[in-house]
């Protein structure tokens, strides 16, 4: 995820014998957040005026096809986008109850380089292998 941001962001490196999720670790994740929400709410305002903009009636039935298949998935984009940032949003709920960093399924840490990589997770590597695990099993 940190890969999508626009503004790269420096790896967090903890102080020896800092604790896990001390106060600076977690601003370091808050701002990835505010950023990452700040940069998907302008892409999705930014295509809110450029569809605005591009709304033209085509007379040829294929360009109007290919118009209408260009903005339903650009459509389906930003509610991916939409969806992210309420995550987010619950992301950093967590971090003001200071709850962040933890698997919401065992309770063990989350651990810094998971978090680096997708500032969202709610679930330890082996939890989420699992549910992985399983989401394949029901789909078979």
């Amino acid at each position: 995820m940190s890969s999508d941001l626009h503004t790269p962001f420096k790896p967090y490196t903890p102080k020896k014998g800092e604790p896990y999720m001390s106060p600076k670790q977690l601003e370091h994740f808050r701002k990835i957040l505010s950023t990452l929400k700040g940069e998907l709410s302008q892409d999705i305002d930014r295509t809110v005026h450029t569809m605005q903009d591009e709304a033209t009636i085509f007379a040829d039935p294929n360009d109007r096809a290919s118009q209408e298949s260009d903005m339903a998935l650009e459509l389906r984009n930003r509610d991916r986008e939409r969806k992210l940032i309420k995550k987010i949003e619950e992301t950093i709920t967590k971090i003001d109850a200071d709850d962040y960093g933890y698997c919401d399924s065992c309770g063990v840490e989350i651990g810094l380089k998971r978090l680096e990589a997708r500032p969202t997770a709610t679930l330890c590597i082996d939890c989420k292998t699992l549910d992985e695990m399983r989401e394949r099993q029901i789909a078979k």
